[in-house]
């Protein structure tokens, strides 16, 4: 059984917008009744397409508050601006066990919404009007997300609609969910309803009243401009002097001291689980009043809808602040990939140009090649004088020129594979040290792809190829192909290969000599003196360019590999100035539509008796 008390009641009220008669539309300047619309619809397609996919402090936030705002214009503004004199929705809300059904019952003299002890009770809204307004709310316009239903129910997602002649036209009650509920669904549905609330009756008890949720949730819609009614329920009589004035000063010391603030006293409920109609009489009253009072009502629809305009411009550059982020976020890990690999790049060039690829089986196939006379039977007779005194330098078993090629191939591929590894384990850190990569890596982002050993040989086996025909191209060249006509092009591929290797423009290095490279510059030696030198340097130019860029873009296929994953989590790059941009409109639009002018009537002020 429930218990109660004798009421006592805290006038006062807040100031509400300014007045306006039953049909409150024709308030709006000419031309403006449909620029605000146009506004909120601009603003709720920017807040749909706003995404926060990265994981950053602000994200999960931004999505809670993107989703709030979004309910907030579907349930409630949208439609409450397309029927400014549709009936005043009152949510009553508050925390577990604090009487909101039976209160509810009790108003409207009927069994409508169910009450006991077990929790939550509320497990679905109860929305109950006078059957004069039923059509209003069964059309579906205010709280569209939530299906209509005659008949109580379980589910959460839908809206439980009674008719009760006992309760005014004008007016209507929505029993919500507990605030505090253990289920999930319920306490968000009841933050949406409270959000969806011409007025706001919050009732909470003697031994609740000082709880953290509500308070949370009180500030939120003071902040919004919704008009606020508190009940005290539950109060012993013989705290009734201590607990009500405490209540005040916590109201008053959250700018909420003008709400009106009715105090039930802890009494027993008769056999159909109603109040004592002397308990609820002053509430009753108050509501009564309200409901005969059009302006008071329009007035509090205005005021409330203007708060909630209000309230959107630093709610949504909260969004865009924290688009913003996403988009610095999305930047910042792309940029620690792309120095992973613009380093490894680096390495690259480096290699080609200090002679480091020139040892081992290259150097040794190369010194095979020459010594062995292979390198200048493919050439003209006319230099056979040079090649006597270079094969006289070089001894050791003959090799043929595939050998040669392969060893090219072989380092090659080894040093990119070398660099690749390197490239995706230092991105692969760099993302893991920042909140939003860590978020986005998968295991096999740390090594190179699985494929890359295949695609490093057919890109060598192409530079090679690549390498010949342009040993081919320039001999189109007349003074060229004067010199190289009688020339083999395999032969002088692999010379030109290995000047390559060996230093930038065939300039020796201290190295190259240290390691044998000697055989190189004497190889380039017998280039100039078929080619020229000039000739000899524009081909070893264009070959290392071509194998650079090559390699560019098979380490940029390999960096794509993490590029893809912040693209597809990035927003778009406009999403903040859209955002700023929508909530701009509003707000203007606002302060046109006159909503935003105060004066006129304040709420009923509640009866003087009892308790304060």
């Amino acid at each position: 059984m429930t218990t109660h008390g004798d009421s006592a009641t805290h006038s006062g009220a807040p100031a509400v917008a300014a007045r306006t008669g039953p049909d409150a539309r024709d308030d709006l300047p000419i031309g403006d009744a449909e620029s605000l619309p146009a506004a909120l619809a601009g603003l709720r397609a920017a807040i749909g397409a706003a995404r926060f996919p990265l994981t950053l402090p602000s994200a999960e936030p931004a999505r809670r508050i993107s989703a709030g705002l979004s309910h907030q214009l579907d349930d409630y503004l949208l439609p409450r601006l397309a029927r400014l004199d549709a009936p005043l929705l009152v949510v009553v809300g508050g925390s577990t066990g604090a009487g909101k059904s039976t209160l509810v019952n009790s108003l409207v003299q009927a069994r409508v919404s169910a009450a006991g002890v077990l929790r939550p009770t509320t497990r679905s809204p109860v929305l109950v009007c006078n059957p004069a307004d039923a059509a209003w709310f069964r059309q579906g316009d205010l709280l569209p997300g939530l299906t209509r239903t005659s008949d109580p129910s379980e589910d959460p997602g839908t809206l439980h609609l009674v008719t009760a002649p006992a309760l005014p036209a004008g007016l209507a009650f929505l029993d919500a969910p507990d605030i505090d509920s253990v289920v999930d669904a319920n306490r968000a549905l009841a933050g949406q309803l409270l959000a969806a609330a011409d007025l706001w009756l919050f009732v909470t008890t003697a031994a609740r009243y000082a709880d953290a949720v509500p308070w949370e949730l009180l500030r939120g819609a003071r902040a919004r401009g919704t008009v606020i009614a508190m009940v005290l329920d539950r109060v012993p009589p013989e705290a009734a002097d201590e607990i009500a004035p405490h209540l005040g000063e916590m109201l008053a010391a959250q700018d909420l001291g003008a709400a009106p603030l009715f105090v039930l006293p802890e009494t027993w409920v008769d056999g159909q689980g109603l109040l004592p109609e002397r308990v609820t009489a002053p509430l009753s009253a108050w509501f009564a009043r309200l409901a005969a009072d059009a302006e008071a009502r329009s007035a509090v629809v205005r005021q409330t809808l203007d708060g909630a305009l209000a309230a959107l411009h630093p709610a949504v550059e909260g969004l865009a602040e924290a688009a913003d982020e996403q988009m610095v976020a999305a930047d910042a890990l792309d940029e620690r990939v792309r120095a992973a690999y613009r380093a490894a790049e680096r390495t690259v060039a480096q290699g080609l140009k200090d002679g480091r690829l020139l040892r081992g089986e290259v150097l040794a196939r190369w010194q095979e090649f020459v010594g062995t006379g292979e390198f200048f039977r493919t050439l003209e007779a006319r230099i056979g004088r040079l090649r006597d005194r270079m094969v006289a330098t070089f001894t050791g078993r003959p090799a043929p020129a595939a050998e040669l090629r392969s060893a090219i191939e072989s380092q090659l591929v080894t040093l990119l594979r070398g660099v690749a590894a390197e490239a995706a384990e230092n991105a692969y850190t760099g993302w893991k040290a920042h909140p939003a990569g860590a978020a986005l890596l998968e295991p096999e982002l740390a090594h190179p792809s699985a494929d890359l050993p295949e695609r490093a040989e057919r890109l060598v086996r192409d530079w090679q190829r690549g390498v010949l025909e342009l040993v081919r191209v320039e001999g189109g060249d007349r003074r060229f192909v004067a010199r190289t006509a009688a020339y083999a092009v395999n032969a002088t591929g692999l010379a030109v290969m290995i000047g390559v290797f060996a230093s930038t423009a065939f300039i020796p290095t201290g190295l190259e000599v240290a390691t044998g490279a000697g055989t190189a510059v004497a190889g380039q030696a017998v280039l100039q003196a078929i080619f020229g030198d000039q000739a000899v340097r524009n081909l070893a130019n264009k070959a290392r360019a071509d194998l650079l860029d090559r390699m560019g873009t098979l380490l940029t296929e390999e960096a794509e590999r993490f590029l893809v994953r912040t693209e597809t989590a990035r927003p778009a790059a406009d999403t903040g100035a859209a955002l700023r941009r929508a909530a701009g409109e509003v707000e203007k639009a606002r302060h046109r539509s006159g909503l935003s002018r105060t004066g006129g009537p304040a709420l009923p002020a509640a009866d003087q008796g009892g308790r304060r």
